[in-house]
């Protein structure tokens, strides 16, 4: 499997190659959410290489570059909303942190368990712990 099942909807993954998108694919994902700008390093697939190839498989993709200035809880309902609008979700980011990230915001922000959040994440291989502790 490509990525890191986090819910039966939304997979998390670091940087992809378009080698990886007949797999995404065949894994079964409608969708696949780019939170990683283009030009964070010299090795990184350009967002528009990633989207030609999902497009000619008939993926639904989205680019939603994500900072540290907008991991926001906007920024985590917009997310939100796609993963639950778009069927089987494949997100990606440099190393899948801020897709992770944006999940656990929005279900806290709609008020969801926040030991439960943080063991979801971290069955996932992700520490929220940072995260979680704004919400206790």
């Amino acid at each position: 499997m490509i990525g890191t099942k986090v819910t039966q909807s939304l997979s998390v993954s670091p940087q992809i190659s378009i080698e990886n998108i007949d797999a995404i694919k065949a894994e079964g994902f409608a969708q696949i959410i780019c939170n990683r700008p283009d030009g964070e390093s010299m090795d990184q697939t350009e967002f528009a290489d990633i989207e030609t190839r999902a497009k000619e498989l008939g993926l639904k993709i989205t680019y939603q570059p994500i900072n540290p200035m907008t991991l926001t809880p906007e920024n985590a309902a917009i997310f939100d909303e796609m993963v639950q609008n778009g069927g089987k979700t494949f997100a990606y980011c440099r190393t899948g942190t801020r897709c992770i990230t944006l999940w656990a915001m929005a279900q806290l922000e709609k008020g969801e368990n926040p030991e439960e959040i943080s063991q979801i994440a971290h069955n996932a291989g992700y520490d929220l712990s940072g995260l979680i502790g704004r919400y206790l």
